[in-house]
Order: structure tokens, then C-alpha cells, then sequence
């Protein structure tokens, strides 16, 4: 009984699974036109013919166009935008969009999906069930690599914004202008810190305000003290305070954070090797230490 409701269970995720897939390979329903979207419809053509026409591909390999509604027709509302989100924490890698990734996730669910079926090939249940947990590894798979990825380089930034401050202050106390010295730093140094200083830059050289490039800058990013510094900045150019006392000030305030961010790490040392002690120290002490002490006490007793 219990294998015959599995069985069922499995066709009846079959079926459901087809019908989603011919729901994403309909043709949508067209919206009515308006500005903004016949604006996005420019940039993007735009940005393809600039991309043939200088040579270089858009992206590595052509995906077909039905594995993005696949994989938006799956996900909850606002996908795009959240992966979106996600890829500028990991930094925009070049070729990669929202819509690729979105395609990514559908051809993964289908191949993984393909692998668990052929596993279990030999049994029915073991094939409804392998190629369920196949496809559910696969559609959420990319998601996972790219949040760990931008995980990493998020914790990369509040690690250079110190030293990145400093050099940013001597260069304006020297007397270069603020957008100068934001340049020297993002030459000057590497990482992802001078990414996003670089990509700040390239916006205000477009026409954007140096307000609303911070801000960006700011909201690309998840650390806390790269967006106390946005903030300082903001404000300080709203209230005509001075850009250097601001930067002095904000790089004595980084430095005092990193120095604390550096004895909260060494307060959990203790904490984190205490289970590697127990499990894996104290037993090998115990039968140094204990072990003679038994063999001696089992002769007296039982070898007399």
C-alpha cells in the first residue's frame, strides 16, 4: 500500500510538472505598451547591437528563451529582482543577467531531474522519487552558488574599506577633489571595495549626482559600514561640512571597528574549539593517561 501511494504520489508530480512546463512555453499575453517599457525595449537593443558590433559575445553560450518563463513560471513573484539583488552582492559578473541565471535554474532542474530518473531507472518509485529530488536540487542549486558568492565578496569589503579611507583622506587633505581621490583609490588598489569605487565613478561620469551614486554604491552592497560612510558622505555634502574632517573622522571610526571586529573573532576562539578538544583531544589523554593505570589494576586483580 504505502509503495502504491508513492507510485501515485510520483505520477501525479509528473503530471503537474508537464503542465507547468507547457504553461511556460504558451505565449504570454502581450501588456498594453507604455514608456518605461518601450524605454527598456530601447536599452536593451540598444546594448545588444553595441554588443555585435564591438565583437565580443553578450554571453558565453546562447540559451533558448523558454528556460527563463520555465523557471519565472516555478519561482514566486519579483524573481527577477531579487536575483538581480543577489547578483550585484556577487558583483555583476560579466555575462551574467537575471534572465540567464533564470535559464540556468531551468536547465539545471531539467538535467538533474534527467539524472535522478536514470538512477532509477530499474525501479518506478525509485525513479519518481530520484527525479523529484533531482529536479528540486537543481532549480535551487544556482541559487545557492550565487548567494555564497556574494557572501564571500560582501565579507571582503568591510576588510579594505579601512585602509581604502585612509588613502582616501591623505589624497583630499593633499588636495585633489573628492572624485580625483575616489579615482587614485580605486587605481591604486584591488578587491571588491574598488569595484564598486570604479563603478561609482563610471555612473557620475554619465550624469548621475554624486548623491546618487554613493547611494547606489551603498545599496549594492550589504555591509554596514560602507553604508554608515555612504550616509556621512550624503550628508556632509547636503550640509556643506567639509568632505576631509568627514573622511578623517569615518577612517579613525573603521579602524576602531575593525580592531573590535578583530577581538570578537578572537572572543569565539575558545568557543569553537571546545568541541574539537572534547571529542577529539580528551579521549586520546584519557587512554595516555588512565590506560596504564587499568592494565596495572586488571593484573593486581585477575593475574595474581
Amino acid at each position: 500500500m504505502p509503495g502504491s501511494m508513492l507510485l501515485i504520489g510520483g505520477i501525479v508530480a509528473l503530471v503537474l510538472a508537464i503542465a507547468a512546463m507547457a504553461l511556460a512555453l504558451m505565449p504570454e499575453r502581450r501588456a498594453r505598451p507604455s514608456v518605461s517599457r518601450a524605454l527598456a525595449t530601447i536599452d536593451e537593443r540598444y546594448t545588444r547591437d553595441v554588443a555585435a558590433g564591438t565583437g565580443k559575445a553578450a554571453e558565453p553560450f546562447k540559451l533558448p528563451d523558454w528556460l527563463p518563463r520555465l523557471a519565472e513560471r516555478l519561482s514566486p513573484a519579483g524573481v527577477a529582482t531579487t536575483m538581480q539583488r543577489r547578483l550585484d552582492f556577487a558583483g555583476n559578473p560579466r555575462g551574467w543577467t537575471a534572465d540567464r541565471m533564470l535559464a540556468v535554474k531551468a536547465l539545471c532542474l531539467l538535467a538533474l531531474a534527467c539524472l535522478g530518473a536514470l538512477y532509477g531507472l530499474h525501479d518506478p518509485e525509485l525513479l519518481v522519487v530520484g527525479a523529484g529530488l533531482g529536479a528540486v536540487i537543481g532549480f535551487f542549486l544556482p541559487d545557492l552558488l550565487l548567494y555564497n558568492s556574494g557572501q564571500k565578496r560582501q565579507q571582503q569589503i568591510p576588510a579594505n574599506l579601512p585602509d581604502a579611507l585612509d588613502m582616501l583622506t591623505i589624497c583630499v587633505e593633499a588636495g585633489l577633489g573628492f572624485d580625483a581621490a575616489l579615482a587614485q583609490v580605486a587605481r591604486n588598489t584591488k578587491g571588491p571595495l574598488a569595484e564598486e569605487f570604479s563603478r561609482a565613478l563610471q555612473e557620475m561620469q554619465i550624469g548621475k549626482s554624486r548623491s546618487e551614486a554613493l547611494r547606489g554604491m551603498a545599496d549594492r552592497t550589504s555591509v554596514p559600514e560602507l553604508r554608515a560612510f555612504v550616509s556621512a558622505l550624503v550628508q556632509a555634502s547636503e550640509l556643506g561640512i567639509p568632505v576631509a574632517h568627514v573622511l578623517r573622522e569615518q577612517a579613525k571610526e573603521m579602524r576602531v571597528r575593525r580592531r573590535q571586529r578583530a577581538e570578537e573573532q578572537a572572543q569565539k576562539v575558545p568557543v569553537k574549539i571546545t568541541f574539537p578538544l572534547i571529542f577529539c583531544l580528551f579521549p586520546a589523554l584519557m587512554v595516555i593517561i588512565i590506560g596504564p593505570g587499568i592494565i596495572e589494576i586488571s593484573h593486581s586483580l585477575f593475574f595474581k
